[in-house]
């Protein structure tokens, strides 16, 4: 892929999960959920331009296997309180130390396993484009919700009667792919101020792996079109 920019590709994942254990590695359809990511940067990406960002020694022996780098994190960013944003500055810090050239870091969520082939394309054009320092994918959020307080339930987006389509739209930050560029990512954001909001309408864009029974969902729509000829 021809691009204006040079990419690294950095796909964070702590061996440690609370309320999913070892959830990076967990199977979905035969191979660890990690492997998704990895397999889909190598659709685009040589695997010296793509990084495991990890603590767990598992996670480090499966990116390996695919050939890809491995970027072994501080003990303080393996800790829960750690965020992304923190893992990126150390990693992008890391580039820096090391003389490997970078413009911008491609971030790819290991719970968000299901991207279209088309999308990673589409998310470096219209980044390329758009001449800002970060983009998100998002997908709109088709419900009508609210809050719960005192036993009553309270509309934030609609009244009560109102039909869906007359509903102004709500989008929600589906997690499949973050672009940034190195000078955000050294100052710790990933999402600025000005980030363009690539709108995703694809079935896997509902994809979130937190719990185990998103495992069965996930393995569910493996068998779209879309994605059979990727993973």
């Amino acid at each position: 892929m021809k691009t204006e920019l040079t990419y690294k590709i950095i796909i964070p994942a702590r061996g440690g999960s609370k309320r999913f254990p070892r959830k990076n590695i967990y199977p979905l359809n035969g191979s660890p959920l990690i492997a998704y990511s990895i397999k889909y940067a190598l659709n685009y990406f040589s695997p010296e331009n793509i990084w495991v960002n990890t603590d767990d020694t598992e996670i480090k022996d499966i990116a390996e296997r695919f050939g890809v780098n491995v970027f072994v994190r501080s003990d303080k960013n393996g800790s829960d309180e750690a965020s992304t944003a923190d893992v990126l500055k150390e990693h992008s810090e890391y580039f820096l130390r090391e003389s490997i050239m970078f413009d911008a870091v491609i971030l790819l969520q290991v719970t968000n396993p299901l991207r279209s082939r088309a999308l990673m394309q589409t998310a470096i054009i219209q980044f390329e484009n758009s001449k800002r320092q970060s983009l998100a994918t998002y997908s709109i959020l088709n419900k009508k919700y609210g809050s719960i307080l005192n036993n009553h339930f309270i509309p934030d987006n609609y009244s009560f009667g109102m039909r869906m389509q007359d509903i102004a739209p709500q989008y929600f930050e589906n997690g499949l792919i973050y672009i940034t560029k190195k000078e955000s990512l050294l100052s710790g954001e990933i999402i600025t101020k000005d980030t363009f909001p690539l709108i995703v309408e694809e079935i896997g864009a509902t994809v979130d792996i937190d719990e185990p029974n998103d495992i069965y969902f996930a393995e569910f729509l493996l068998k779209h079109k879309e994605y059979e000829s990727i993973y």
